[in-house]
């Protein structure tokens, strides 16, 4: 595998490929969530010169104004480095994967020949990961081989495909769970990218997540039979197939056999069979499990403490809770979106309301962003429990942040203000929410066109649907 050095990134040509990504599309957005990486080893104020930038970016009236003659105001050069703008939008691979999630396929492959002939080194592995995984989830399987084919042939031109490319084509389907595509690459291509032991984890991965468990065994067998040795990869595979489906006592078997043929357990096999032992119910297991990480002179990391965390949730022993999120911040293990997600589930499944506000009290403290699926849950819970200003202030911090909201979560915060009178901070909601190029759901802006008529509001009206009708042309 070959990696670029980062010294290489010409902090001003990452710059212009913001503006020029927004020239691709008027509906990018830079998410907070893009700038988190490596961002607790940079100072606060470079911290908070990011956070300004990136919300410059998202309050941009683009494309009405161009966004270059903005950033060259207001960026100052000598500020700018590599690691700075990373932080801003992580460069090339971020633009590649948001250009290929929206579908600007074409403009994706424009961006990869350009980088090819600017910056050749930043074409990586994970670059071709990123384009492949989306053609196989938004195309054909004939149009995602074209695309290996295409990138062998015209872009990755400097270097000889082997099997780390051909595990790169296998991923690309066997993360969207296209088993039956996958096999068939494997048995057309496998003479010609002599596969290893990667190669056949990845297929077994594939067969796991896609719920296929006999198809997990049966080709596991065809692992051996083909002269493969398992490692601790293909153990954990097998062992986590099995938690999930439920038979932890296979899972304590396999640990076994894994320790039996001297693959020594990694901090994944354990933490997977702490999840296991919570999904069963025996949080006894569970914390013996996370007990037996220390004794094998392992360091238990978040997804360790998640894992643990998930077990004592289910068994809604919430003091336990506590104490274990106390003893992580004893031992500097922030908290991640699982453990905070994690946590607001089994307060808000306990009906503990209490424990809900103190939590969301110290996220906010901590200005952790938390992903959409725990902002919605969130939102959904003040909303129906009375606490809609909690809910507001949720979007207030998050906007602060750069962030725009899932549009479900605004659905639940538009009708909460609507149906408390607040028609006024339900319409600014959705505005900023315009304003940044997200759309507002059909539901929530005919809501609003009513209760604005009804309010004999037409100004206010009338400048809801143009904002509306802009982003939809």
């Amino acid at each position: 595998m070959y990696r670029p050095s980062r010294r290489t990134i010409s902090p001003l040509f990452v710059c212009v490929n913001v503006c020029r990504v927004y020239r691709f599309s008027p509906l990018f957005h830079i998410h907070r969530s893009l700038t988190t990486t490596g961002i607790h080893s940079l100072s606060k104020t470079a911290e908070k010169e990011i956070e300004r930038i990136v919300r410059t970016i998202n309050d941009h009236p683009y494309p009405d104004q161009p966004l270059l003659p903005v950033l060259e105001n207001q960026v100052q050069q000598s500020v700018i480095s590599a690691a700075f703008v990373e932080q801003v939008l992580d460069a090339f691979e971020k633009t590649l994967h948001i250009l290929a999630r929206m579908r600007h396929f074409e403009k994706a492959w424009e961006l990869m020949e350009r980088i090819k002939q600017v910056h050749p080194l930043l074409l990586t592995l994970k670059s071709m990961s990123i384009m492949l995984s989306r053609i196989a989830k938004f195309q054909s399987y004939e149009d995602t081989i074209e695309a290996f084919d295409r990138m062998q042939g015209k872009i990755f031109t400097d270097k000889k495909f082997g099997t780390d490319e051909f595990n790169v084509l296998l991923r690309a389907f066997c993360t969207q769970r296209q088993m039956k595509e996958a096999r068939s690459v494997f048995n057309k291509m496998y003479s010609q990218f002599l596969p290893n032991t990667k190669t056949m984890n990845i297929l077994l991965l594939g067969f796991k997540e896609s719920g296929d468990v006999t198809a997990v065994e049966l080709f596991y067998h065809e692992m051996i039979r083909r002269g493969f040795k398992p490692n601790n990869v293909t153990y954990n595979i097998r062992i986590d197939a099995a938690c999930k489906r439920g038979n932890f006592g296979d899972a304590l078997r396999l640990y076994e056999a894994m320790e039996s043929a001297n693959c020594a357990p990694t901090l994944e096999t354990i933490t997977t069979l702490i999840h296991g032992a919570g999904l069963v119910g025996n949080t006894t297991k569970a914390k013996q499990f996370f007990d037996e990480i220390s004794e094998r002179s392992l360091q238990p990391d978040i997804g360790a403490y998640n894992a643990l965390l998930s077990s004592i949730i289910r068994s809604k022993d919430f003091p336990a809770s506590t104490a274990l999120m106390e003893e992580m911040e004893r031992r500097n293990i922030d908290p991640d979106n699982v453990t905070y997600h994690t946590m607001f589930w089994g307060l808000i499944r306990s009906r503990r309301a209490d424990g809900v506000s103190l939590l969301y009290a110290k996220m906010v403290e901590n200005n952790f962003v938390p992903k959409a699926r725990t902002v919605v849950m969130l939102m959904k819970f003040f909303c129906e429990n009375g606490m809609v200003d909690v809910g507001l202030d949720l979007w207030n911090f998050l906007s602060g942040k750069g962030q725009c909201p899932h549009s479900h979560a605004l659905d639940i915060l538009a009708t909460g203000l609507c149906a408390r009178g607040r028609v006024e901070e339900a319409l600014e909601c959705c505005k900023e929410t315009l304003g940044k190029g997200r759309s507002v759901s059909e539901g929530v802006v005919q809501m609003l066109e009513r209760i604005l008529l009804e309010m004999k509001e037409e100004e206010k009206l009338e400048e809801l649907q143009q904002l509306n009708s802009k982003l939809n042309k």
